[in-house]
């Protein structure tokens, strides 16, 4: 399977990239911000099938001709897209700066919007789009100060996956989202310290990695909780 994941030099979309690395059969892409990380990401998979692009969600908009040009020259069909890639400032509403709360709209949501909209002219029937949301953006879950534009950033590319389901049926492409409890990551324990999450990021990336190769089978436009506690 050809395979693409964003925001996959550390975190969650690190450990995911690896475990569907260890099939040969796999061929991966995998971007991020932090092009050493990726660099190193790529040099430790053992079956050299994995390669990487460094950009930003971000920026990703302006730089959609050039990022267009370096995937369709690699692929002539996607299998699988996983949006990883996210980010989370954990700030009052009152107090967090515009910047801050674009940053965050544009990684967690737009950017990765984006990236399905270039990529779906390579998806044929059966291809799998997996979104990665937040418990914070599903909703009767509960809520913290401080994560309200995260949240619902998360919320957003949780609708968008319903949404996209319907819209994609034709093509036969299923769409579907993980809403994802605390995982032990750089990113939560940053904007949480002193909270200790009980996942780790290698148990969460084993799930990810299994649902998007197999999840597509008896799901499609589904936004499904992944939490060891109650909404």
């Amino acid at each position: 399977m050809n395979i693409i994941i964003t925001g996959g030099s550390k975190g969650i979309g690190r450990e995911t990239a690896l475990i569907l690395a260890h099939n040969k059969d796999n061929q991966l892409l995998v971007t991020g911000r932090d092009e050493a990380a990726l660099r190193t990401l790529a040099e430790t998979c053992e079956n050299g099938n994995l390669s990487y692009l460094k950009h930003d969600l971000v920026m990703l908009e302006n730089e959609i001709e050039i990022i267009k040009d370096q995937i369709f020259n690699r692929y002539s069909k996607v299998d699988i897209l996983i949006n990883c890639a996210g980010s989370l400032i954990s700030k009052e509403f009152l107090k967090i700066q515009s910047s801050e709360a674009r940053e965050m709209m544009e990684t967690n949501f737009f950017g990765p919007a984006l990236m399905i909209k270039l990529l779906v002219p390579l998806m044929a029937k059966g291809s799998h789009i997996v979104n990665i949301s937040s418990m914070g953006g599903f909703q009767g879950s509960a809520k913290f100060k401080g994560m309200a534009y995260y949240s619902a950033s998360k919320s957003a590319i949780a609708c968008l996956t319903e949404c996209l389901a319907v819209e994609l049926a034709d093509n036969g492409i299923s769409v579907n989202c993980l809403a994802l409890g605390s995982v032990r990551t750089e990113m939560f324990e940053t904007a949480f310290p002193g909270f200790k999450a009980p996942v780790e990021p290698t148990e969460i990336a084993e799930l990810i990695a299994y649902f998007s190769t197999e999840g597509s089978k008896f799901f499609n436009g589904k936004v499904i909780p992944v939490s060891l506690r109650d909404p």
